[in-house]
């Protein structure tokens, strides 16, 4: 298989008034999928060469989806924009993709006006509705010379993260990358057919990856979760059961949402049998609470960024964990190397139990780096230093790992989460290890002001800085204990579903003002 719309295809032919995806005001079956991606394909193949970007300016819908196979079915590769960023972030990402065309079904409103403000029509920059688009008839023609000259390096999709220099890094992924991980994934985590897939990441983040696609090669069906029922429990409870959701592939956030909230004192999604969770490390406590409601569902913890495609680790939770302890990452998926580097770029061996290094993955999976951003790609993407015989790229993660004594790999921290303070070097990740397992701590987030040289947890639970500071004496030598603790109702999360770092940080400096 060299392109994705194989799966498309396939899917169309074996379920044809099957429905595909759905979200809260419409759905449309494979059949409907694969004849909206070919009118779309083929007006855009008018209009663009293959291998341009194009943008996508909606909200999370399956107008979304069909754009995207469209876009995929002219032989570009798409970017799905967050309409409620700021102009100036959407601006910055449409000059990195040099003033795309982008397709939207926004009619009016201030989020079309924040799209047309951001782009530059005097270099290029222009909308299209999707409506419009639609109404083009199919050239199956154009469509079929435009999969024979296609290979399966060609860019898929972009999306971007953020960037150290504060300008956003775009993320190019190939069918190839994709295509060789869903083989594994589908089949590794028994997903097909008859399920159904709740995604709750958006479109623009590379969780979503594993929904859209899970649902494309199997003919599973994908719910589109509303961003909104995450603010309401008892609806989001509702609308799980009604929907008959068997498969969640959700941020770690998310999982707490519930958890915390005691929504299972409400009503338990009992059609849930599998639930695949990442993007920051799994509070124990809530994992538990999940595993005595949902006891026979198969728990997964995924780990990896989105320069190697969605994940490179994975560990099926088979074992009681207390909290406290470390829910490991796991071993590699299959065709995927990963390891730990010192850092004098020496392997840190499996034995070492421990001893720490910056985790590094090779393989199929690495993406085609960042677009229009060679330098960014050249520092991040490289040879592997243990191979001085032949081109062999890596990707260097920026995080740190050690294995445990059973040989599981096991994150330990992001390496500029490591700090100098009072002449220590301290990962932050250590601290809000030791505050999870205070029994009345539920979440917890640690900063460091630079200004003030204060370590700063932010944590949600009924206990009080004098009886956290008692208890974190005993876990912790006296430099790591916080100088400071803020007790918060909800830490705030990213779109993306991580806890918001740099709100906490902006949080506690104009409390200082």
């Amino acid at each position: 298989m060299t392109n994705v719309l194989q799966y498309l295809e396939q899917s169309a032919e074996k379920f044809p008034n099957k429905i595909a995806f759905a979200d809260q005001k419409e759905a449309c079956t494979w059949q409907q999928l694969k004849q909206r991606a070919e009118r779309i394909g083929s007006a855009l193949a008018a209009r663009k060469k293959p291998g341009a970007p194009v943008a996508v300016w909606m909200e999370k819908s399956v107008d979304a989806i069909a754009a995207f196979m469209g876009i995929v079915s002219a032989g570009c590769f798409y970017v799905m924009l967050d309409i409620k960023q700021p102009v100036q972030r959407i601006a910055q990402i449409l000059a990195a993709l040099e003033q795309p065309l982008a397709i939207t079904n926004i009619q009016d409103g201030k989020s079309l006006e924040i799209l047309e403000h951001a782009g530059k029509p005097e270099e290029g920059f222009s909308m299209m509705q999707l409506q419009e688009l639609e109404q083009q008839e199919v050239s199956s023609n154009i469509l079929r010379q435009l999969r024979c000259s296609a290979c399966d390096t060609d860019p898929l999709y972009g999306i971007f993260t953020s960037g150290s220099t504060g300008v956003p890094k775009g993320v190019v992924v190939s069918h190839r990358s994709v295509i060789d991980f869903m083989n594994y994934f589908t089949d590794k985590f028994q997903i097909t057919h008859e399920d159904v897939i709740g995604n709750q990441a958006p479109l623009d983040f590379d969780v979503s990856v594993k929904d859209i696609y899970s649902g494309l090669k199997t003919g599973a069906t994908v719910e589109l979760l509303p961003r909104r029922l995450f603010s309401f429990p008892v609806q989001l409870l509702d609308y799980l059961c009604e929907r008959k959701v068997t498969t969640l592939v959700w941020a770690v956030s998310a999982l707490c949402i519930l958890s915390e909230l005691k929504g299972f004192t409400y009503r338990v999604p009992k059609q849930v049998n599998k639930v695949l969770f990442s993007g920051e490390s799994m509070p124990v406590r809530h994992l538990n609470i999940w595993r005595q409601y949902l006891p026979d569902a198969m728990y997964v913890n995924l780990y990896g960024p989105t320069e190697i495609t969605c994940n490179c680790t994975y560990f099926v939770v088979d074992r009681e964990f207390e909290p406290g302890e470390v829910i490991p990452i796991g071993g590699p998926f299959p065709n995927e190397k990963v390891f730990l580097l010192d850092e004098q770029d020496r392997l840190v061996e499996k034995e070492t139990s421990g001893r720490r290094g910056e985790i590094c993955v090779g393989g199929t999976a690495l993406s085609l780096g960042y677009y229009n951003n060679k330098e960014q790609t050249q520092k991040a993407f490289v040879q592997n230093p243990l191979n001085p015989y032949f081109m062999e790229m890596i990707y260097r993660t920026g995080d740190l790992g050690y294995y445990n004594e059973r040989g599981e790999l096991c994150y330990a921290t992001r390496k500029d989460f490591q700090i100098k303070h009072m002449g220590h070097r301290i990962e932050l990740g250590e601290i809000e290890t030791a505050m999870e397992r205070l029994e009345q701590v539920h979440r917890v987030c640690c900063v460091f002001d630079e200004h003030d040289l204060k370590i700063v947890a932010f944590y949600e639970g009924e206990i009080e800085k004098r009886e956290i500071v008692k208890l974190l004496r005993t876990q912790l030598p006296a430099f790591m204990i916080p100088n400071a603790f803020c007790r918060q109702e909800h830490l705030p999360i990213t779109p993306n579903g991580k806890i918001d770092r740099g709100a906490l940080k902006r949080l506690y400096q104009e409390g200082q003002k």
